[in-house]
């Protein structure tokens, strides 16, 4: 399965709302990390991880989650692993 960019975006978007549901996305930009920006502890990165890997189809190793720390890179993450 291909995903290009602004379906990736959407993707890590919809998985983060999942588990931060009143994540505010106009204060976030592409490039911060969103972590930090919306409070998510470990086990929130994690469950965003799992979630991310099930809606993508992608199998997201541990060694790839300090790629996943922005919606940019998490977005570069879908499409490189999909293309």
């Amino acid at each position: 399965m291909n995903i290009n960019r602004t379906d990736a975006l959407d993707m890590v978007r919809e998985s983060i709302s999942r588990v931060v549901p009143d994540a505010d996305f106009a204060a976030l930009g592409p490039d911060d990390a969103f972590r930090d920006a919306l409070e998510m502890d470990s086990l929130d990165f994690l469950s965003f991880v799992e979630v991310l890997s099930e809606r993508s189809g992608v199998r997201i190793e541990d060694e790839d989650t300090p790629r996943l720390t922005t919606l940019s890179g998490s977005a570069d993450f879908l499409v490189s692993r999909t293309g």
